[in-house]
């Protein structure tokens, strides 16, 4: 502003004025406001460098993450990457979880999967073989694995105000994962984020087990058969748990990202 002025109004007739002009020009130009993307970043207090950038990327702060399925099948939607912190899950979206990995497209195959291998072993021998004995050992397979998703993840869960989802620890040693992974069925979280003991898990497999035993063959309803039936599914959700700690390790390091269904 000052420039301007003696350029309008002064008269340039001694070298005094025009010593005068040039110092001016010189303070005035040292005044001019900075870039556009400078002054925001004055503005705001804050400058982004590619460090910051680097450490607000979820990937790089945890490291590799959970995916919604393994090797592109599997369902793994109850699984919560490391460092993660979700809001709590009401009845309804506990039950809607129970239902989506009861009834997604994965279950239907896995489960005639399944349904064969027992078959071939003669798991349950009233079914007898052939397209009807498959029938058979396929309909209870399907109806075992919502039974216990339904009371596992969505009843008791609901009733207890207790986390159906795992959340994978993510850091440490190969031991000290896997054992807190393990431990799982006994240990899971309140809504509230403190730790319990896994209701839902103990009191949940058992009431499945004791379920299904309405639908099997009478020699099946013993304590014996349904104690044995409820302990295998607590083991095999132990084992569920741990390899899903170690699952977005596993597909980083092996396939790379590729073996999943983002």
């Amino acid at each position: 502003m000052a420039t301007a002025f003696l350029l309008i109004f002064a008269v340039p007739a001694s070298l005094r004025a025009q010593q005068l002009i040039a110092s001016d020009s010189v303070s005035s130009s040292s005044n001019l406001p900075d870039a556009p993307s400078t002054l925001l970043e004055q503005q705001s207090g804050q400058t982004t460098t590619p460090a910051q950038q680097q450490s607000n990327n979820p990937d790089a702060a945890n490291g590799p993450q959970q995916t919604k399925r393994i090797l592109g099948i599997m369902p793994n939607f109850s699984a919560v990457s490391a460092n993660t912190k979700l809001p709590p899950l009401g009845a309804k979206e506990k039950f809607h979880l129970a239902a989506r990995n009861s009834f997604d497209y994965s279950s239907f195959l896995l489960s005639g999967i399944q349904a064969g291998f027992a078959m071939n072993s003669k798991s349950t021998p009233e079914f007898g073989q052939g397209m009807v004995g498959y029938g058979r050992y396929y309909w209870h397979t399907l109806a075992d694995t919502a039974n216990e998703n339904f009371m596992v993840s969505g009843t008791y869960p609901a009733l207890f105000r207790q986390d159906p989802r795992f959340y994978t620890l993510g850091h440490g040693g190969f031991r000290k994962r896997a054992f807190y992974a393990a431990t799982r069925v006994l240990v899971t979280r309140q809504d509230s984020g403190d730790e319990m003991f896994n209701f839902s898990e103990i009191i949940g497999s058992g009431s499945a087990a004791g379920i299904s035993s309405l639908y099997y063959p009478t020699r099946y309803r013993t304590w014996t058969k349904v104690g044995q039936k409820w302990l295998t599914s607590v083991l095999i959700d132990s084992a569920n748990f741990t390899f899903k700690e170690f699952w977005p390790d596993i597909n980083h390091a092996v396939f790379h990202g590729h073996g999943s269904d983002q």
